[in-house]
């Protein structure tokens, strides 16, 4: 088999990062059918198809791999040019970092870690927003370069650090708990109060029913996408929701929401996964991401 051609891996990552040959040729300043003869010679060459060609464009299992080794390639070009260009060397351009977060660390404690790097701006950040339970996903698939996960067993070529846990609150609105739990948390309420669920992944609150209750329980579910809007949505009385501490203690200080099982909490463990490279932009974001975390997670 020939050996694998930067500029194909290259075309290969800008087509899943943008989502479509057009877009990624308009990236890469060439026309769309040179990105489709680049791909195509790749897959020839792997003897693999690699991209599904749909909107938006996405890495096949057989492509998942080489879009993880173009990306890490990527990296570690840059760091070696700037490197040998040394700090004379002139502008030395960006380095994108691609990062998948769960969203309540996105709204809470996250930003901070990348505030508190050194200053840097060579680095450009790329950051994707799932649930934790599912963030490993696009780093196993190349996508990202790193991830704040609840999978604490490391994905195939990547590092893991535990990074603390994430603790939850079960709160409602003060009429909300008159009206639906009066008598406290208790199975017949849980089974019949309408829950806040952040989006079709979400299921901690479901997780938190069944260790308060002991049973699988199906109330009546709001989906509301958004971390704003969800606490909102809590706040209004629309439902009751697990809240992360940062914002719950807030809430409950100012008498907007109410804890509906008081004394039980829900820790997420959270950990910290990126490519298993010796690399300084890597080790850098690590170091910064793991310090916050320490002041900020359990």
């Amino acid at each position: 088999m020939n050996g694998l051609d930067s500029t194909q891996l290259r075309t290969l990552a800008a087509v899943v990062a943008e989502g479509s040959f057009e877009a990624a040729a308009r990236l890469l300043h060439v026309t769309p059918s040179a990105v489709s003869q680049r791909i195509k010679a790749l897959e020839e060459t792997v003897g693999q198809v690699l991209v599904r060609r749909h909107r938006p464009c996405d890495a096949t299992e057989a492509g998942r791999p080489l879009l993880r080794l173009a990306g890490q390639f990527a990296l570690l070009e840059r760091e070696a040019l700037a490197d040998a260009r040394g700090p004379l060397g002139g502008d030395r351009g960006r380095t994108r970092v691609a990062i998948v977060v769960n969203a309540d660390s996105l709204a809470t404690w996250f930003p901070s870690a990348l505030a508190r790097l050194p200053e840097a701006p060579e680095l450009s950040f790329d950051l994707r927003q799932d649930d934790q339970d599912h963030t490993a996903e696009l780093l196993r698939g190349g996508v990202v370069t790193a991830a704040v996960t609840a999978q604490r067993e490391a994905v195939q070529g990547c590092r893991v650090r535990r990074l603390g846990a994430m603790r939850y609150r079960a709160l409602a609105a003060p009429g909300m708990v008159q009206r639906w739990f009066a008598a406290g948390g208790t199975r017949p309420a849980f089974a019949a109060a309408p829950v806040i669920v952040f989006d079709r992944k979400d299921r901690i609150q479901h997780r938190f029913m069944r260790s308060v209750t002991g049973r699988a329980l199906d109330p009546p579910v709001h989906y509301v996408p958004s971390v704003p809007a969800f606490n909102e949505a809590i706040r209004l009385g629309l439902g009751w929701g697990l809240v992360a501490e940062q914002i719950a203690d807030a809430d409950l200080a100012a008498g907007r929401c109410v804890d509906v099982a008081p004394g039980r909490v829900l820790d997420v463990p959270l950990y910290w996964q990126h490519w298993r490279l010796d690399s300084p932009v890597l080790t850098a974001v690590t170091t910064a991401v793991c310090a916050v975390a320490a002041e900020a997670l359990r």
